[in-house]
């Protein structure tokens, strides 16, 4: 099964992106994409106007940030198919029939991996590592490796997406679409995608900022997907830090010096930490349960159909 153009609706946030988002709109037009939609976060430069020229309908978000325009836009697409990328013209539309063949296949969640092979300069040194570092930390905390998990270049069903609980206002939102496809169970492949190097716009992603909100949104959102990660990392510390005050207390009273006080909170704090792991492991438990029964009541509601 292959999805046809007329399928697809080719979703595009901007926010001042006036010296790339024309030609971007006229490219995917060339290539037969007749259902564009530009969410724009109040653009001042003229990119609306630029936008609406080429040919795509534009419509104005009422939130801020890039989660925003993609929750707004969930409710106003009407085709099966989103094929979303970035305004910026760092991606490129020759890969669009490479993005969306994997939904004709039945996936339901395709992620352009920039990693493979971007073009030169299109990552500094520092924006490449925290790529890795983060990509790491999800791997670890949701347990699925998906490469690249901040790309912008996505391909999904309409379906998928509506499946989503999406609450990220800012660039934590390729995250959260991350963590609710494996959260969901859903069909998730990646495929390599070219990445250019910006041609002309100024990047909004600030690496520090935005690299720590989005770290702290993987360790978060591992509360509902992965809660022995979550209350286990919560648990070790407060035990090494009950044990680092327990040694204390020992070699002082090596010394024949006694910290009663201490003592208490050493025992204190070392129970606490294993009570707060163990709360995860309780807690693993019932998402496996309950994950189960999901599972069990999808296959009653949709039983599989007899060979013919």
């Amino acid at each position: 099964m292959s999805v046809e153009r007329d399928e697809v609706c080719i979703f595009i946030p901007t926010l001042n992106e006036a010296p790339t988002i024309g030609e971007l709109v006229e490219r995917f037009r060339q290539r037969g994409f007749p259902h564009i939609l530009v969410m724009d976060g109040n653009s001042t430069d003229g990119t609306p106007d630029i936008a609406r020229a080429a040919g795509a309908v534009v419509r104005t978000q009422t939130g801020k940030g890039k989660g925003n325009a993609i929750i707004e836009a969930v409710d106003i697409i009407d085709r099966p198919y989103v094929l979303m990328l970035d305004g910026d013209g760092t991606y490129s539309p020759d890969d669009a029939e490479k993005m969306l063949e994997p939904l004709g296949r039945g996936f339901e969640h395709v992620i352009g991996d920039r990693l493979v092979n971007p073009e030169a300069g299109a990552f500094t040194r520092l924006n490449l590592l925290g790529n890795q570092l983060l990509n790491t930390m999800f791997r670890i905390a949701h347990g699925k490796d998906l490469h690249d998990i901040l790309s912008g270049y996505r391909a999904f069903t309409l379906r998928s997406i509506r499946q989503m609980t999406l609450k990220e206002a800012g660039f934590e939102i390729e995250t959260e679409m991350a963590v609710e496809a494996v959260r969901n169970g859903q069909r998730v492949t990646v495929v390599p995608v070219r990445y250019l190097a910006r041609p002309g716009t100024v990047t909004k992603l600030n690496p520090f900022q935005d690299g720590l909100r989005i770290f702290s949104t993987i360790y978060r959102l591992a509360k509902m997907n992965n809660p022995i990660f979550y209350f286990g990392i919560i648990g070790l510390f407060i035990s090494l830090f009950g044990g680092v005050i327990g040694v204390y207390v020992v070699l002082e009273w090596l010394k024949n010096i006694e910290h009663l006080p201490l003592t208490i909170l050493t025992v204190l704090l070392i129970t606490m930490g294993f009570q707060i792991f163990m709360f995860g492991v309780i807690s693993d438990m019932l998402l496996g349960f309950h994950r189960e029964t999901t599972r069990q009541i999808e296959q009653l509601q949709n039983p599989p159909k007899p060979p013919r």
